[in-house]
């Protein structure tokens, strides 16, 4: 009896969705709960597994197209998996077997002095079992996440071309990047002699030449007789500039869904509320003391390692217990007060900012929160983040420093009153106790809807931060 794989219900206010890419075509062999289509909603990017072992006997929608909650995406013909498919399976549990103590060990980053805990928790080798692969030099679109695919499409590059240098052999954003730029003859036989041009808009590397001749504006330099007076040359007319080689291409590309809401709430934003931002800087050298006494034995002791967000979000709790107000946020003319701290934290993807949220933080020990953190960061690289991780929110933190920002001034959510930006540690020349010194130090940044927020409390808040990160032992005191 054939099997309808329809569209599944989709999360609250949420009408329709886009079908990104088949990870399966019509006549291939599928596993059951084997991954066959991705859905993008305005937020999340939901997931249709396979619900039997069988054939998928027909494709009815193809990517890019729009859906609605049941429709029919494909027909499977359920049965036994013929032997490729059990082939397959059984490479993929090889696979898996030899790669999970990898994975479990690559779930914990690594410590960096700089603020590298909140988007960059997990990195993207903690993609789960849709990371098995063979063999490196056969790369599959399979071997690629939805990013790479879809910028390999862009540009129209033959995956089977690519050598992945991910994990067992798993294609990188980089890897794509690196042949796009050096050409498909580089990936088999790269050589940095030969010299790189462009034909019908692609890079193509052409035979190593013997000798590089260099050509300059000025003749060599030889010595001459002195100058001697003579009547000034009249000016010659401006030589003109060399046409431009090669083609000049434009490529029209749709919005994701998720970057289309993204462009629309950050619209929304800078229409509705009026927006203020305030900076400061503190002094990182308690609390990076802190964790190089005590990290070790905290990863010992909870099975994860000891970032700074967690300091950033216990300092955020306690200067919003004295300044409620940054933790309301406004309806119509009404000012709610949030009673609770659901605390936001941006982290960044291949698709966009998405901001999973941290449920009454307040309850949560340091661990709790490092443990979300890292959760979060890779459920929303895998795309495995849902409604319910993204919605509510009370204020929000965005650290902008694992990319090299020293300062920035952040957008905040709506309905939220504040956001907190975060940026680089960079050691520099402070004056302490009357002594220059070089120190550790954070500019942070903090946006408020100055129609609730005035600068004062606005200032006052970020002090509160600043004290409590510049003496921990506050945190405890509740001083």
């Amino acid at each position: 009896m054939t099997i309808e794989i329809r569209v599944p219900q989709l999360p609250e206010s949420v009408s329709d969705a886009t079908l990104v890419n088949w990870h399966r075509s019509a006549g291939d062999p599928v596993r059951r709960d084997e991954k066959l289509v991705e859905l993008e909603t305005d937020k999340v990017v939901l997931e249709v597994p396979s619900p039997s072992d069988g054939i998928l006997q027909e494709v009815r929608v193809a990517d890019g197209s729009t859906v609605t909650a049941g429709e029919v995406l494909a027909l499977l013909e359920p049965g036994a998996v013929s032997g490729v498919a059990a082939e397959q399976e059984k490479a993929a549990g090889a696979s898996d077997s030899a790669t999970a103590p990898m994975a479990a060990e690559e779930t914990v980053p690594d410590a960096e002095e700089s603020v590298r805990d909140t988007e960059e928790a997990v990195p993207d080798a903690v993609s789960g079992p849709e990371s098995v692969s063979t063999t490196p030099g056969s790369a599959t679109l399979e071997r690629a996440g939805p990013a790479v695919r879809r910028l390999m499409r862009e540009h129209r590059v033959d995956p089977s071309a690519i050598r992945g240098t991910g994990r067992s052999g798993r294609i990188t954003k980089s890897d794509v990047l690196d042949y796009i730029e050096r050409g498909s003859d580089a990936q088999a036989r790269p050589d940095d002699d030969a010299p790189v041009e462009v034909r019908d808009g692609q890079e193509v590397q052409s035979a190593p030449s013997k000798a590089i001749t260099r050509r300059t504006d000025s003749a060599p330099r030889t010595q001459s007789a002195p100058p001697t007076r003579s009547t000034p040359p009249e000016p010659s007319a401006p030589k003109t500039p060399p046409a431009t080689a090669g083609h000049r291409e434009e490529q029209r590309v749709p919005m994701t869904r998720l970057r289309a809401r993204i462009a629309e709430r950050l619209v929304e934003a800078q229409h509705t509320a009026a927006m203020l931002t305030t900076f400061n800087e503190v002094d990182m050298s308690a609390v990076m003391a802190a964790r190089s006494r005590y990290g070790e034995l905290f990863q010992r002791r909870h099975g994860v390692k000891l970032g700074f967000m967690s300091f950033f979000i216990k300092a955020c709790i306690e200067a919003l217990r004295r300044f409620p107000v940054l933790n309301a946020s406004v309806d119509g003319r009404d000012i709610i007060y949030h009673e609770y701290f659901d605390i936001g934290v941006a982290v960044s993807t291949d698709r966009g900012l998405v901001v999973p949220i941290l449920r009454n933080a307040e309850r949560m020990s340091y661990a709790d929160i490092e443990k979300s953190i890292m959760d979060f960061g890779a459920r929303a690289r895998s795309g495995g983040l849902g409604m319910q991780d993204l919605t509510g929110g009370t204020f929000t933190l965005t650290n902008g420093g694992i990319f090299g920002s020293m300062m920035s001034t952040p957008i905040i959510n709506p309905p939220q009153s504040g956001i907190l930006g975060m940026h680089s540690i960079q050691q520099r020349p402070v004056v302490v106790d009357g002594e220059i010194e070089v120190r550790p130090m954070m500019y942070l940044a903090l946006t408020y809807d100055h129609r609730i927020v005035d600068g004062r409390e606005a200032v006052q808040f970020l002090v509160a931060i600043k004290d409590v990160l510049e003496d921990p032992a506050r945190l405890l005191l509740q001083v």
